[in-house]
């Protein structure tokens, strides 16, 4: 065996090759049983069904919930998406998590408020998701409680309808920090609703 393998090489020198590596043959090769195949996925969409999605468990994001209860009064609480479906965007995309609300007409608006900004008391113009990039801001709503939030965080502003009391009426907010805050504003059009906080799923 190792003096055809010899000649082999002598011969591929010969013939002006480089010299091949001494590799012993695969079992296929030797007329066993051949290799098990590989457990590494072959493309994007094999990828996302490997085995750490074989039981995939739907995935949660929060978001603040600034409401208005049923005396007037703005509120807010921390909430839940809750409704991911693991699917492509369409059959040849590889499956992902979408937590598809329902249908409206919405508009986009990306805002940047400078340093030391601060939007006295009033409502959101209409029911609005609002996700920081960057810097910080902070929410005041009527019963007192302030949140600050920054990169990465969500807010749902639906306190159309409050009665004022005390001078507030809505919510207060401003920018937190020496940097401008940074946030894509998403206006939705539809019916805004009265204590229902968290009704976004």
């Amino acid at each position: 065996m190792a003096d055809r393998l010899n000649r082999r090489q002598a011969l591929a020198i010969a013939a002006g090759g480089a010299a091949l590596p001494l590799v012993p043959p695969s079992p296929a090769m030797a007329g066993g049983n051949p290799p098990p195949r590989s457990t590494l996925p072959g493309g994007p969409h094999e990828a996302a069904q490997g085995a750490t999605m074989s039981e995939p468990t739907p995935p949660t994001m929060s978001y603040w919930h600034v409401y208005t209860d049923a005396d007037g009064v703005s509120r807010q609480v921390k909430c839940d998406l809750t409704q991911f479906k693991f699917e492509g965007v369409d059959p040849q995309t590889a499956p992902q998590w979408n937590d598809k609300q329902e249908k409206s007409q919405a508009g986009v608006t990306f805002t940047v408020l400078p340093v030391g900004w601060v939007g006295q008391w009033h409502e959101n113009p209409r029911p609005q998701w609002i996700a920081i990039l960057s810097g910080r801001w902070f929410v005041e709503t009527m019963d007192g409680t302030r949140v600050e939030m920054g990169p990465g965080e969500l807010m749902m502003g639906e306190d159309q309808g409050t009665k004022e009391r005390d001078g507030k009426k809505g919510h207060l907010s401003g920018t937190v920090g020496d940097a401008p805050c940074t946030m894509i504003v998403t206006g939705l059009d539809v019916e805004p609703t009265v204590d229902r906080p968290g009704r976004f799923k």
